[in-house]
């Protein structure tokens, strides 16, 4: 069995930037054993599959681990995947996912994500996770991932994880976002994940989904920009639209290949 396979980088204007997702069509859905075991033989922390269902599209996204109900910067990477290669030629993409209908505008060379807001409530930090981290947190605050609020971005930059010790808890399937006020944009962040091939995710679209309600509450703006500070470094947009948020960003196509399945 042959099948296309295309990597894209999410979030970014340039090749070896954003987050890394591999993309591969399909015509009918596969197991999801197997599913899964192509996701681990790419090595990247999301792939999405999908099957173009005509007025929408099905689409999956998995770790190398585990099926997951969000990923922005893979369904990023689809859109551009479906616009820029394949010329399916539409500016509204429709997906149908297992969170719900999402919806991909795309405007020029930005993909716009209208994503559900998840409104993160104040919370305990595990004692696991304190004591894993270098630089404790100001605030915390927890919807589907925990979200550490710290004083500045240089603070974010040095945060190191004691991984031996954030393995011992699984977030199943959630992370830990830690958070500030930017420099050079409204607020930046970085995205952590027990117990998973990839400890940091480069750049984490459905992180935002509680950034942005967080963040646009706290500064008072409706409009902001975000820059997610991992070593590759992740662009974005975003939007509070009060149940909804809005993530824009850039992509670029790094490779475009097949795969063969005996």
């Amino acid at each position: 069995m042959k099948l296309d396979l295309y990597q894209i980088d999410a979030f970014t204007d340039k090749v070896f930037g954003g987050n890394p997702a591999c993309i591969v069509p399909l015509d009918e859905w596969l197991s999801d054993e197997l599913l899964l075991k192509i996701t681990k033989e790419n090595a990247v922390a999301e792939t999405a599959f999908y099957v173009d269902k005509g007025d929408k599209i099905h689409l999956r996204w998995f770790t190398p681990e585990i099926e997951m109900d969000l990923c922005g910067h893979a369904t990023l990477a689809t859109a551009h995947c479906l616009n820029s290669i394949l010329n399916y030629d539409k500016d509204k993409i429709i997906f149908e996912t297992l969170s719900g209908d999402l919806t991909v505008f795309i405007e020029n060379d930005f993909y716009s994500l209208d994503f559900p807001s998840r409104i993160p409530l104040v919370s305990e930090l595990p004692e696991t996770i304190e004591n894993s981290l270098n630089i404790k947190p100001k605030e915390v605050y927890k919807s589907r991932d925990y979200m550490l609020i710290y004083d500045s971005e240089e603070e974010i930059k040095n945060i190191k994880i004691n991984r031996q010790i954030f393995d011992q808890i699984n977030l199943d399937p959630g992370g830990v976002i830690v958070t500030s006020k930017g420099n050079n944009c409204d607020f930046v962040s970085r995205f952590f994940t027990p117990q998973s091939s990839i400890l940091e995710d480069p750049v984490t679209g459905s992180a935002h989904c509680s950034l942005i309600p967080f963040w646009s509450n706290r500064l008072n703006k409706k409009e902001l920009s975000a820059m997610q500070i991992s070593e590759r470094v992740g662009k974005l947009k975003c939007r509070d639209k009060n149940d909804r948020v809005i993530i824009s960003g850039q992509a670029k196509t790094y490779s475009i290949g097949s795969l063969w399945i005996d």
